[in-house]
């Protein structure tokens, strides 16, 4: 384990790795393409979108593309992706933005047990044939797998006051 993969001062790992207590199976139903690597990635969406970057695009696999069927150019998706280059063992983070230590489910940090990421964006364009979905934003490295895509509906997606 090198410097850089050392937990930070006050976090805390579970110890074992997570995915060797799988528990589910998982079909990745295509792959995220954007401008970001480990090295040049904005922290958060609202980032994203400011950058000159933010577009990105999702390649659905020929068998999921009909399930495409409904969607259109300036609907509201969440897109549900597999953090792949996530690490998964530290359940209390010290996050750089904070003077406090959280647990993971108290933060959006990609480091957690199961490193799944959800989305809200907007779609730019869409070829139904071709499974190709163009994206307003994405902080998302390019190549990450795409667990799944659900409509955003107003009034459901809100939890009330």
């Amino acid at each position: 384990m090198t410097e850089k993969d050392r937990p930070r001062k006050n976090e805390l790992t579970l110890g074992f790795d997570p995915e060797l207590k799988a528990h589910a199976n998982l079909a990745f139903i295509g792959k995220l393409s954007s401008h970001w690597s480990k090295r040049d990635c904005p922290k958060n969406l609202t980032e994203a979108r400011a950058s000159v970057h933010a577009k990105a695009s999702v390649q659905i696999e020929a068998p999921y593309r009909a399930g495409l069927q409904g969607l259109e150019v300036g609907a509201k998706i969440w897109l549900v992706l597999w953090f792949d280059r996530a690490r998964r063992d530290i359940i209390v983070q010290a996050p750089r933005h904070s003077d406090s230590v959280k647990g993971a489910f108290a933060l959006r940090s990609p480091v957690r047990p199961n490193p799944i990421s959800i989305q809200a964006v907007t779609i730019t364009e869409i070829d139904h044939s071709e499974g190709y979905i163009g994206i307003d934003a994405t902080d998302a490295f390019d190549a990450t797998p795409v667990l799944d895509i659900k409509p955003w509906r107003e009034g459901i997606d809100i939890p009330p006051l």
